[in-house]
């Protein structure tokens, strides 16, 4: 699942299309017209955002709104989460060092 989302949000047209879909429900002209492609490309992509859980489709009569989902981003925090309290643990480890070996030279001047 993850692969997915990732090659999905590593296209900068795609990223574009998320971008333009933050502000709300648009239709594939729409998306199509905004980002500056081709409706066929827009399917495309969208498609592809789909796929990777990032999109979802609403059908009214016969138009159909692509809206973000926010099940997919929530996600991606989550897994980026884990990544970020790593981090921080080896930020702190740092700090807690560097203040040691701070103290340390405070004493021996």
């Amino acid at each position: 699942m993850k692969i997915k989302l990732f090659n999905a949000l590593a296209d900068p047209t795609r990223l574009l299309i998320v971008e333009k879909l933050r502000k709300g429900p648009l239709m594939v002209g729409e998306v199509a017209e905004q980002v500056n492609i081709r409706q066929p490309q827009a399917s495309k992509h969208l498609k592809i955002l789909h796929e990777a859980g990032l999109v979802e489709v609403q059908a009214e009569a016969n138009r159909r709104y692509y809206r973000l989902r926010a099940e997919g981003f929530q996600s991606l925090e989550s897994w980026l989460s884990d990544y970020r309290q790593l981090w921080e643990d080896r930020f702190d480890n740092l700090d807690e060092y560097l203040k040691k070996l701070q103290a340390e030279g405070s004493k021996s001047d």
